[in-house]
């Protein structure tokens, strides 16, 4: 199987440094990418500072300044995002990826599964006020309590960070947003239907392939030109894995009043991450969508070890990201078995690149911790701030729904959103059905393009990711299919995945030159054009009586 990621990095690769003939009255590949790369790099320096309401240009929210509704509908930040749409290749590529690097069937699953749940699933759930939805924002990660204000979540916790229940008790249930509590939902179904899909589509392959591991089989032509190469001896891998798991288990056991994760929870998230590794695998290789561990992880530490935010946490990083580090060793290990990379260079490079990260990221993490104040916290920084960290609020909000709480308290007997988990046995028998209609009408090629786990998780990204994320990275995958399918296609074949890795490439060096003059120094420039979506009113409550500063109370 291939990781359709792969072609950017061998496009890329192949760009700078094969020798290539120019076609006749065009350019190389390597010319190609220097002008993307080029353009991307000049064009960034608008959106990233110059005029960053081009990450989200919500046009509805312009024409209803004062409505709330038609704000809720059309932010592409904190809403529906009807009609929003982001001139910024950061907005379309942050949380899915490039979508030129994405198969169409794909995408299509993904602009599916996109507009059922947050066009159909969401509005229905909201305007049928489920869960009293109406007293919240439609669109947050925030957690609110019943008046719709946001929950003091530091009055139900203890001096030993564990969970105070007489507090939580007198202070009234947990609730979230409407949007929220679906995409915990789809994150249960998506797990059961890649299951699912990968027992009634992939089982026969996957029993074969394991047989004939054991035989001698044929080998392919890039197999054999690699077995001129001394191999990685399987030992090397038992023991780095043994020797990591060995010092995980005592990190936890020496820190264990810090990480609150026992020896067992470590051993239990290496065996999830084990479990889930094959058909996660499988539809990252068919569709370069991967669906998450995170939420399975959190939901079972949360049942075993509950009012434990820091140990859910850290069992969610040990099972989740096992997962999927391990399914990026074997792309970047696919990637050097179709480049012809010795095995025992890529191996070093791997380790080494392992080490050198380990400690980049902590010092990088530390020096920004120190130096730019009140970072992460949305309370005190001004709207407009890049350090709000999306992503680390969605996963602190993890910590207190799963960790802290608990999910008995929220969607289990004891909680309010416990018809939540028919979402489970929803996701199981989506396949199913796919796979009768397949049957049925053999001759219908389309239908087997149906993937269940792909369009059930669709918004699996979401939080942090928002609506303008999606609707951009969809408009520019049926773009780039359409262009490949109707004109030119030899050549946007050959340039696609360049022009991806030039996009990526000129973006990230703008960035990095963006905070090194401008953030470092905190010069902001002030006018409509960097005040983000321009829909004040999306996040407001339509419940009547409710009142949220800055918002209109209904009567």
């Amino acid at each position: 199987m291939w990781w359709p990621y792969n072609l950017v990095q061998v496009s890329l690769f192949r760009a700078l440094h094969e020798k290539e003939e120019r076609s006749k009255g065009g350019m190389t590949r390597n010319q190609f990418f220097l002008v993307a790369f080029a353009c991307s790099f000049a064009y960034y320096v608008f959106p990233g500072y110059l005029f960053s309401m081009l990450t989200s240009l919500s046009w509805v929210c312009w024409l209803f300044p004062r409505n709330v509704l038609a704000q809720q509908l059309g932010s592409g930040l904190y809403g529906l995002g009807i009609g929003a749409i982001g001139l910024d290749w950061s907005t379309v590529s942050s949380y899915l990826g490039s979508p030129l690097a994405s198969p169409w069937f794909a995408t299509a699953n993904v602009a599916a599964g996109f507009f059922l749940i947050m066009y159909v699933i969401t509005p229905i759930s909201y305007w049928n006020d489920f869960y009293n939805a109406k007293t919240f924002p439609i669109f947050s990660d925030e957690l609110f309590n019943g008046a719709g204000q946001i929950y003091n979540i530091s009055a139900i916790i203890d001096d030993n960070f564990r969970f105070d229940i007489d507090s939580y008790e007198k202070r009234g249930p947990l609730y979230m947003s409407t949007f929220f509590v679906v995409t915990y939902g789809v994150g249960f179904a998506s797990l059961t239907a890649t299951l699912s899909h990968v027992l009634l589509f992939h089982g026969s392959e996957i029993w074969q392939m394991s047989k004939s591991a054991f035989k001698d089989k044929k080998m392919d032509i890039h197999t054999r030109l690699m077995n001129r190469y001394e191999q990685v001896p399987q030992w090397w891998f038992v023991v780095i894995l043994i020797a990591n798991v060995a010092v995980t288990i005592f990190a936890c056991e020496y820190y264990i009043d810090q990480l609150q994760l026992p020896w067992w929870g470590v051993l239990l998230a290496c065996f999830i991450a084990f479990f889930f590794t094959l058909p996660i695998g499988i539809i990252t290789a068919t569709t370069n969508q991967t669906p998450g561990l995170n939420i399975i992880t959190e939901y079972i530490m949360g049942y075993l070890y509950p009012g434990r935010p820091v140990a859910n946490m850290c069992f969610k990083v040990y099972g989740y990201i096992s997962m999927s580090q391990a399914l990026a060793f074997l792309q970047d290990f696919k990637l050097g078995h179709y480049m012809k990379i010795p095995p025992r260079t890529m191996f070093m490079a791997q380790v080494v690149g392992t080490l050198i990260a380990a400690f980049v990221y902590i010092s990088t993490a530390w020096w920004m911790m120190e130096t730019i104040p009140n970072i992460c916290n949305k309370e005190l920084l001004s709207h407009d701030s890049p350090w709000t960290c999306p992503g680390d609020h969605v996963f602190y909000d993890a910590s207190v729904i799963w960790g802290l709480v608990g999910p008995r308290r929220i969607f289990g007997d004891l909680g309010q959103y416990s018809a939540v988990n028919w979402f489970f046995l929803g996701g199981a028998v989506a396949p199913f059905l796919v796979w009768l209609a397949q049957r049925a009408f053999p001759n219908q090629s389309w239908i087997r393009l149906i993937n269940m786990p792909v369009l059930i998780g669709a918004t699996g990204q979401m939080p942090p990711a928002t609506a303008v994320n999606y609707t951009t990275w969809i408009i520019v995958g049926f773009f780039s299919g359409f262009v490949v399918y109707r004109y030119k296609r030899e050549w946007w074949k050959r340039h696609n995945y360049v022009l991806s890795g030039a996009l990526d490439a000129g973006l990230a060096f703008m960035a990095v030159l963006l905070y090194l003059c401008v953030g470092l120094e905190e010069v902001n420039l002030k006018w409509w054009g960097n005040e983000l979506d321009g829909c004040p009113l999306a996040s407001c409550p339509s419940a009547k009586g409710v009142v949220v500063e800055g918002c209109p109370v209904f009567r």
